[in-house]
C-alpha cells in the first residue's frame, strides 16, 4: 500500500498549504519537461489527488486506500463492502427494524450486550424536590416527606399469594423464568431468550393470587417517610437514599429514593460554592473616620471593623462565616462589600458641618 504522506513528505496531520506546497516543490523537482523522473512524478501527482481532496484524504485515512465507482454498497475493491451504507439503507431504524446500529442488533439477539440484568422483581426509583432556605443548609435537617408509592402488602406480606396458599411452577416458562422466541431476520432465522410475559421472570406464580395486591406482593398508598439532609447542600444536588423508592415485587428489592435540592433566594446573601456575599452601607463618616459596625451574619450578629478611609466597593473577608462544606470539614467564607450612603436630605446643622468640611479640602 501506497503511504502517500511519505510520498510528498509531510506528516498525516499536514495542512492542505503544506500539502500544496510540497507538492509544487516536488512537481518542480521530478517533472518529466525539467529531465526528472516520470515515475516518481505520477506517484506525486496521485498522492497529491488524494490528499487535496478532503473526501478522499478522510476515505485514505480511515481505510488506508481509496475506493472510486461501484454502487453505494460495493465499490472499487471486491474485498470491501461498505457495510454502514447497507445497514443503514436496508435495516436501520428508519428501515423499520427498530435498531439504531449493528451493535444494537447483536445486543438484542446474541446477548453481546455488557450490560448487568437488573433484578426484573426490583422496586422503581423515586425522585422528589426538597426546597430549603439557606439558613437551613448550615446544619443537618430532618424532613418528614408523604409519598403515594408501591408499600409492601401487608395481608400476603409481599409473597403475592394468599395466607395459607402456595407458589406454583410457571405454565408458560416451566419454572425458568424465560422463553425462547424466533425471529427471521436479513440474514437468516435467529433465536433468543426473553422475560416471560406470564410470571415476569420469576419462574413461579401465585396458586391464589392476594385478595389485596392481586398477585404483585405490593400496593400503592401514602406513606410519610423521615430523611436526614445534611448540611452543605446546594441547589441542583442531588442526594439518594436506598430502599426508600418502590417496594419490589413479590418480595423483591425496593428502589432508592432521588432527593433534588431546590433552594430558595435569600434577600441579603448570595451563594458561589460555599462562600456568602453580601452587600452593606455605612455612613460617610464611619467611612473616613473608620470604626466598627454590626453585621447580620446566617447564624448571628458579628462586629465588622471598618479602617479608617475606606473606599466605597471595598470587600471584606470574614473567615468561616460562609457554608459548611458538604464533607463534613470547615465551612466557607463571608465576603462583605461596602456601599457608602449618600444621604438624600439633611438637616440645618448637618448642612453647616458639610459646609465646613467642603472648606477644608473635604
Amino acid at each position: 500500500m501506497k503511504d502517500y504522506y511519505k510520498i510528498l513528505g509531510v506528516p498525516p496531520g499536514a495542512s492542505d498549504e503544506e500539502i500544496k506546497k510540497a507538492y509544487r516543490r516536488l512537481a518542480h523537482k521530478y517533472h518529466p519537461d525539467r529531465g526528472g523522473d516520470e515515475k516518481k512524478f505520477k506517484e506525486i501527482n496521485e498522492a497529491y489527488q488524494v490528499l487535496s481532496d478532503k473526501e478522499k484524504r478522510a476515505q485514505y485515512d480511515k481505510y488506508g486506500r481509496i475506493f472510486e465507482g461501484g454502487g453505494p454498497e460495493f465499490q472499487a475493491s471486491a474485498n470491501w463492502f461498505d457495510f454502514d451504507s447497507f445497514w443503514q439503507k436496508n435495516f436501520a431504524k428508519g428501515a423499520g427494524f427498530g435498531f439504531e446500529t449493528l451493535e444494537d442488533l447483536f445486543e438484542e439477539f446474541f446477548g453481546f450486550s455488557q450490560r448487568k440484568r437488573e433484578d426484573i422483581r426490583r422496586g422503581e426509583d423515586l425522585e422528589i424536590v426538597v426546597r430549603l432556605d439557606l439558613r437551613e443548609t448550615l446544619k443537618n435537617q430532618k424532613k418528614k416527606i408523604a409519598l403515594y408509592k408501591y408499600v409492601v402488602c401487608q395481608r400476603c406480606d409481599g409473597k403475592g399469594s394468599e395466607p395459607g396458599t402456595r407458589l406454583k411452577e410457571c405454565a408458560t416458562c416451566r419454572g425458568r423464568g424465560e422463553v425462547q422466541q424466533v425471529k427471521r431476520i436479513f440474514f437468516g432465522t435467529i433465536s433468543r431468550y426473553t422475560v416471560c410475559p406470564t410470571c415476569k421472570g420469576e419462574g413461579y406464580i401465585p396458586e391464589k393470587p392476594c385478595n389485596v395486591c392481586k398477585g404483585e406482593g405490593r400496593i400503592r398508598k401514602e406513606e410519610t417517610i423521615q430523611i436526614t439532609i445534611p448540611a452543605g447542600v446546594d441547589s441542583g444536588q442531588v442526594l439518594q437514599f436506598k430502599g426508600l423508592g418502590d417496594a419490589g415485587r413479590r418480595g423483591g428489592r425496593a428502589g432508592d429514593l432521588y432527593v433534588r435540592i431546590h433552594l430558595r433566594p435569600h434577600p441579603k446573601f448570595k451563594r458561589k460554592g460555599d462562600n456568602l456575599y453580601t452587600v452593606i452601607e455605612i455612613p460617610y463618616s464611619l467611612a473616613v473616620l473608620g470604626g466598627e459596625v454590626e453585621i447580620e451574619t446566617l447564624e448571628k450578629t458579628v462586629l465588622l471593623k471598618i479602617p479608617q478611609g475606606t473606599e466605597a466597593g471595598e470587600i471584606f473577608k470574614l473567615k468561616n462565616l460562609g457554608i459548611p462544606h458538604f464533607s463534613g470539614y470547615g465551612k466557607g467564607d463571608l465576603y462583605v462589600k461596602v456601599q457608602i450612603k449618600t444621604p438624600k436630605r439633611l438637616t440645618k446643622t448637618q448642612k453647616e458641618l458639610m459646609k465646613k468640611l467642603q472648606e477644608e479640602g473635604l
